[in-house]
């Protein structure tokens, strides 16, 4: 298989794999996740397990929500449950059909008001400015080269005094080598930021290709936390996440949480 350099497309097709292979994060919550969110008994992950504090949230009542780069059927029907009494609404937008999909089973299985876009995280054209009163974005753009587009997109379809809640990954953890990583040895071989496009070899990207996993980007910290604040964002919430059976976790968390709210 041919390297394609349109890298939308090729990680949308990646994911698209990762749904036929039953990656965790495309398992859609389940029923009962759904009845008890509707109850009030709910939370969602940005990172890969630390709930997001309850105060993040803002009130929900008739607010307009998107799920950005958040497809899969986790955090959108669950904030749709939520919501739902509250009169809010849920886009979920992803770049992979397949995850969009997950979504779709889980509104039409309980009947939730939540819609799906298919799209780049970094074009939101199809937004009217001052769309949205909150934007949910998990740990997802480390799938494209360059973050800040989408921290101005955020800003942009985001009402003022609105709130984006991000999570990303520490650039830290591109530091070594993935392969000895894998086996438990941590050795530094990369610089940030990092790429799969040019931080290795030919020849191991086209393993990656071979096994269409997706294709990543160690963002550095200026372009996930600057880049926020320059688009517009003003932080006042952070936390650090880790995942237990990574090499790294042994010594430092890998994930950050942010809480951003646009500026008036």
């Amino acid at each position: 298989m041919a390297f394609d350099f349109d890298i939308r497309r090729y990680n949308s097709r990646a994911w698209d794999v990762a749904v036929e292979l039953g990656s965790e994060w495309t398992l859609p919550v389940d029923a009962a996740a759904v009845a008890a969110a509707r109850r009030g008994a709910w939370s969602i992950v940005l990172t890969p397990t630390k709930p997001v504090p309850a105060d993040w949230f803002p009130a929900f009542d008739g607010a307009s929500i998107l799920c950005l780069a958040s497809g899969g059927g986790q955090q959108g029907p669950i904030l749709a449950a939520a919501g739902e009494s509250a009169g809010a609404s849920v886009v979920v937008f992803d770049n992979s059909p397949r995850q969009l999909a997950r979504d779709r089973d889980v509104a039409r299985r309980d009947r939730l008001p939540l819609t799906t876009v298919e799209g780049d995280m970094r074009d939101l054209s199809r937004f009217a400015d001052a769309s949205f009163d909150l934007i949910v974005h998990p740990c997802s753009n480390l799938f494209v080269p360059d973050v800040r587009p989408v921290w101005r997109e955020a800003a942009r379809v985001l009402k003022p005094g609105g709130v984006l809640l991000a999570g990303f990954v520490n650039p830290v953890l591109y530091l070594f080598d993935q392969k000895k990583a894998d086996e438990g040895v941590l050795e530094v071989r990369h610089s940030l930021p990092y790429s799969d496009l040019t931080s290795i070899s030919p020849e191991e990207r086209q393993e990656y290709v071979d096994a269409q996993e997706a294709l990543e980007f160690g963002h550095t910290l200026t372009d996930q936390i600057a880049g926020q604040i320059e688009a517009g964002f003003a932080l006042i919430g952070f936390y650090e996440d880790g995942w237990p059976g990574m090499a790294l976790h042994a010594y430092t968390e890998m994930f950050v949480a942010t809480r951003a709210v646009k500026q008036e």
